[in-house]
């Protein structure tokens, strides 16, 4: 009983010591990388006929007419992802109300910057996939999305001395395309909508939100109510990973009740954002992004057939020419026709850097790409050009950072070596013991 009771004790700050770990955003763009090349390693190997019954093995049942018995792939798509986008909701509630976006003036620029990045790449993705039928156009909005996890990794390791501002330019945008990501989801790839059920959804999902504003932190009170929102959005028709972001935008940013033993520091986002963020990082994207990203190449005579398919190339220009392009212009052209400016501490070659950051679609493309195509043909080509278009945007986009990173390095150094010596030579310096 005592070696069960230390075991227990000693378990829990490991679990803690792991928790904080997966909060850093470089460890989840880390495990999220490992988990995309298992999966093509896998698929690409003598082994890959594991991998596909694997991830096509189905799990669950159909109570009550419900639809739930899925493969494991769409359990990753619709149940796990739903936590990310929980995530995502907490973060785009956060930023509305207490963040940038809270400040019409410094949220113009990259709000612009997010809708000139979607519909630049949407165009350049039309105007090249239409060779590949009416129906290759349906997948649009594959190069529209910004992977939030992969972009602000790479940033991370990166910045080293570039502005903090960049990073919030970042965030911002990546916060506001993400809005725009499920607006499109839920309007242009729901199919067959009902509206009864989507009503009921309604109803769990007001019971979750009236718990979290009086404060209520039960897991037994607000799990439960989460799945049946879950559910219930899965069976309308709407993609059930909607339901996460509804119940992110739920929880109150500011406490509105407080009770004594509670931290009063935070407010009920951030408590949850710091509960849940481990779980979608160490998990629920890893694990999509393990069984989304499982492609068999064929060689290299299937690759070079899926580089040449206009849907792949398609993809690819929108996400390493249609981001940059796109964002980079609608700020640069707002700047000048408008009293928005560019932080004072960012150049504009900064921006290009953080423009081409913005073309990793890794996540919500591969989720798009999966509602756009049925075809199994076609949904490899997606894999292939979202994959193919995050690495060389992220490539790209490091080369431009890092130099910049080295600039700022350059500029803060000498503005030490000022303040240092202040035009007095070394000997006559005071000394630093």
């Amino acid at each position: 009983m005592n070696n069960r009771r230390l075991l227990t004790l000693g378990s829990w700050p490991e679990a803690k010591r792991v928790s904080e770990i997966l909060r850093k955003e470089t460890v989840g763009g880390v495990i999220l990388l490992i988990a995309a090349a298992a999966a093509i390693i896998w698929a690409n190997s003598p082994w890959a006929d594991r991998y596909f019954a694997m991830r096509d093995f189905e799990i669950g049942a159909e109570p009550f007419g419900l639809h739930l018995s899925l493969s494991i792939g769409h359990w990753a798509a619709d149940g796990l992802l739903a936590i990310f986008f929980f995530v995502v909701g907490l973060e785009l509630k956060r930023e509305f109300v207490a963040g940038d976006l809270r400040d019409p003036g410094r949220a113009a620029l990259p709000i612009a910057a997010a809708v000139g990045g979607m519909a630049a790449p949407a165009l350049i993705f039309a105007a090249i996939a239409w060779r590949g039928g009416e129906d290759a156009l349906h997948g649009w909005a594959i190069p529209t999305a910004t992977d939030i996890a992969f972009a602000v990794a790479v940033l991370a390791v990166i910045s080293t001395h570039l502005p903090s501002a960049l990073r919030m330019f970042l965030l911002t945008l990546a916060v506001v395309d993400d809005l725009l990501a499920i607006t499109v989801i839920a309007v242009f790839y729901t199919d067959d909508l009902d509206i009864g059920v989507l009503a009921a959804a309604f109803i769990p999902l007001a019971v979750f939100a009236l718990c979290v504003q009086r404060g209520i932190k039960a897991w037994w009170i607000l799990i439960p109510l989460s799945v049946a929102t879950w559910v219930l959005m899965h069976e309308s028709g709407v993609h059930a990973t909607v339901a996460g972001v509804l119940l992110g935008f739920a929880v109150p940013v500011h406490r509105s009740v407080t009770r004594a033993g509670d931290d009063l520091g935070s407010g009920m986002a951030e408590y949850f954002e710091r509960k849940t963020r481990p779980l979608s990082a160490g998990v629920a994207i890893p694990v999509f992004a393990f069984f989304a990203a499982g492609v068999a190449l064929g060689g290299f005579s299937g690759l070079a057939q899926a580089l040449t398919n206009p849907i792949t190339l398609g993809i690819v220009a929108g996400l390493v020419l249609g981001k940059p392009i796109g964002i980079f212009c609608t700020t640069w052209t707002l700047s000048k026709l408008t009293r928005a400016e560019l932080d004072s501490s960012l150049r504009w070659v900064d921006v290009i850097g953080v423009s081409m950051l913005a073309g990793i679609g890794f996540t919500v493309s591969l989720l798009i790409g999966d509602l756009a195509y049925s075809d199994a043909t076609r949904a490899e080509f997606v894999k292939v050009g979202v994959l193919t278009g995050s690495l060389i945007a992220a490539v790209s986009a490091a080369v431009v950072l890092a130099t910049r990173n080295a600039a700022y390095r350059r500029i803060q150094e000498a503005e030490t070596a000022d303040d240092d010596h202040d035009g007095v030579p070394d000997i006559y310096q005071p000394r630093q013991d």
